[in-house]
Formats: structure tokens, C-alpha cells, sequence
């Protein structure tokens, strides 16, 4: 029996180490607009799915992105992806909301439901020798509900680093 145990012990310690496939990533977006927290499940090479929690205007938003790749855009590297897709966010912004009365400033913190939709286009390189793919992202998105209802964001601009397993 204890033979049985170190044997399986070291079959499963092989398998997880020598593994080249990943179905599941987890990662920071560092974004100037909406920095957050990302998870991505891999259906195949070709999408993905991203479920992305960020912080923006002392808010909280949680996306849901459909994710595509071209892994043969790049004849120089097939370790750099082309990344594009598109999905939809909903959350929450406040802000304050600033009065005068008798010269003296008072701020109410107001705040908002938002809803919208995003897109994503963006480059990552995946390294082979550990589990982790950094990359430039752009986000462009629009909020149909929210503090300025039809609000359109062009240069949402992120960093991103992920975990891959």
C-alpha cells in the first residue's frame, strides 16, 4: 500500500508538472480608467470567456467579455496572440455633489446604477516556460444607464498579467 501511495504520488506530481494544456487563467488589469481582477475560462484555442470585476469612479463593475484569438497574425512569434471580442458590464459609480448654501460647500456623495457595453481588442504573449501571458489591452466601452446616462469611453488602455492553470 505504501509503495501504491509514492507511486501515484509521483505520477501525479509528473503529470502536473510536464502539463502543457490550461483551461482556466486568473489575473490583474492595470488600467489608468478601470483597473480590476479578471478570471478567464477556456473553452478552446479559438474563445474564451472573462469575467472581469473592476473599480471605476469609486464604483464597482462586473463584465462579462466573450473573448477571440489569432494565433497566426504574427509569423515572427506564434507566442503573440491578436485577442478581440465583445460583452456587457453592469455595476455601480458615485461621486459627490457639490452645493453652496450661505458660502459654506457642502458635498452629498451621490450614486448610480450603470449598465453598457464593451469591446476589447488587445496583443498577449504567452510564455512557454512558465504559466503566465501578459499583455496590452484596449477596452472601449458605453454606459446607456448611468451618472451621464449614454456615456461613450474610447481609451480604456490596460496592462494585463495572467496566471494560466
Amino acid at each position: 500500500m505504501k509503495r501504491f501511495l509514492i507511486i501515484a504520488l509521483l505520477v501525479f506530481t509528473a503529470k502536473v508538472m510536464f502539463a502543457q494544456g490550461y483551461t482556466q487563467a486568473i489575473g490583474i488589469r492595470a488600467g489608468w480608467i478601470s483597473p480590476g481582477i479578471e478570471y478567464r475560462y477556456y473553452n478552446s484555442d479559438k474563445y474564451s470567456l472573462k469575467a472581469l470585476l473592476s473599480f471605476r469612479n469609486r464604483g464597482l463593475q462586473l463584465h462579462g467579455i466573450t473573448e477571440f484569438y489569432k494565433y497566426d497574425l504574427f509569423p515572427f512569434s506564434y507566442q503573440l496572440v491578436f485577442v478581440y471580442g465583445a460583452g456587457i458590464h453592469a455595476g455601480f459609480e458615485s461621486w459627490d455633489e457639490v452645493t453652496f448654501d450661505n458660502n459654506q460647500r457642502l458635498a452629498n456623495v451621490q450614486s448610480s446604477f450603470l449598465v453598457g457595453l464593451d469591446g476589447l481588442i488587445g496583443l498577449e504573449y504567452l510564455f512557454y516556460e512558465a504559466p503566465v501571458k501578459v499583455g496590452i489591452e484596449a477596452k472601449p466601452f458605453f454606459d446607456v444607464f448611468g451618472r451621464y446616462g449614454f456615456n461613450v469611453v474610447l481609451p480604456d488602455i490596460a496592462f494585463t498579467v495572467k496566471y494560466l492553470f
